[in-house]
């Protein structure tokens, strides 16, 4: 990076804030040198962390507020009564251009419903959705919507796919990612009315997208796609139901190697195997869902995650900011106006 960025972070947000937050702005710091960091936070708590960090304290500035949104705050009422809060303040600094994206490990539907107000939707985008990406067999799968949008129609998934598109181009550094609908079959005749007429608008209109078509749910583990398009009441039941079979393998293999004298001497054998599997799936290495369609950068860290997880997320937002991914957003949906104009039967849901 040529230029400096900056990043405002909601220093009391998350579990183990504000001593996660700042821990994890330093390992980010090491990996990105040009990145400067706006704290909003109680500074007589932030204040005696960064001392402890003398480098990061050098790129950091404190923005003083005591108010801070609990996990427990119905959305609503964040939105109403949180104006002076560490995460309100964060957000709004991105609307006011004094940073380039902002990371929180907050209250996820506050921070959903701050940041669509602060910073609204790009022109063209109807919804924002929340979108992240986890390993699967090939590489790395991206997936959207996680839940922000329960109900979607063909516009809105059509529009996911080109957000899906260039966050995988910015972030996971893909040069022409695949991108698939997920569908209950790969059959055309399969699906509701919006999964079919997205489809439809996919292949007709000559988007910049290399689109594979429909896939299946066993296609998002196998990397069939790296791009994984669905509503947010779908792709927040796969999500889920992709960490819990982790879980469930991980605990699995645990009482295994647990079960007797001959697995224990099997786990010492296979150790070093097995630590570059927990490596591989480690969640901390994935950690940074975006509201994509925002005109802004906005990064939800995991409330539970740690430095190395936090700095994750701080990854994200810089990768974003770096790349020019709102720059880009626009430029796609400029592209779709146009297919919408060539193809005006493809384009009707």
């Amino acid at each position: 990076m040529a230029d400096r960025l900056t990043i405002a972070l909601d220093a009391m947000g998350g579990d183990a804030a504000p001593e996660m937050v700042v821990l994890g702005a330093d390992l980010a710091r090491e990996r990105f040198p040009n990145v400067d960091f706006l704290l909003f936070g109680d500074e007589a708590k932030l204040t005696p962390l960064l001392d402890k960090c003398g480098e990061l304290r050098a790129v950091s500035t404190v923005r003083h507020t005591s108010e801070f949104v609990s996990n427990e705050e119905k959305p609503s009422h964040a939105l109403r009564a949180g104006k002076g809060s560490s995460m309100r303040l964060a957000i709004e600094a991105v609307r006011d251009h004094e940073a380039e994206g902002v990371v929180s490990a907050g209250n996820t539907g506050a921070l959903m419903a701050m940041a669509k107000v602060v910073l609204r939707t790009l022109p063209g985008i109807d919804r924002p959705a929340m979108v992240s990406y986890f390993p699967s067999i090939r590489s790395e799968t991206v997936m959207l919507d996680l839940g922000a949008n329960i109900e979607c129609n063909s516009t809105n998934l059509v529009q996911f796919a080109i957000m899906g598109e260039v966050f995988a181009r910015t972030v996971i550094g893909l040069e022409k990612p695949s991108v698939g609908l997920l569908n209950v079959g790969e059959e055309e005749l399969k699906g509701n009315d919006a999964v079919k007429a997205a489809h439809a608008i996919l292949r007709q209109a000559r988007l910049p997208i290399r689109f594979h078509g429909f896939i299946e749910g066993d296609d998002i583990a196998r990397g069939t796609v790296d791009v994984v398009v669905t509503d947010g009441f779908t792709g927040n039941i796969a999500l889920k139901s992709i960490e819990g079979t982790v879980k469930l393998f991980s605990q699995f293999l645990s009482e295994a190697f647990k079960s007797s004298w001959a697995a224990n001497i099997g786990y010492l054998l296979a150790r070093r195997a097995l630590n570059k599997l927990r490596m591989r799936v480690d969640p901390r290495r994935y950690n940074g869902a975006v509201f994509v369609g925002l005109n802004g950068i906005a990064v939800k860290s995991h409330g539970g995650t740690d430095a190395l997880g936090f700095a994750t997320a701080i990854g994200v937002a810089v990768d974003m900011a770096a790349n020019g991914f709102l720059d880009k957003i626009k430029a796609e949906m400029e592209s779709l106006d146009a297919a919408r104009l060539e193809h005006p039967k493809a384009a009707v849901s």
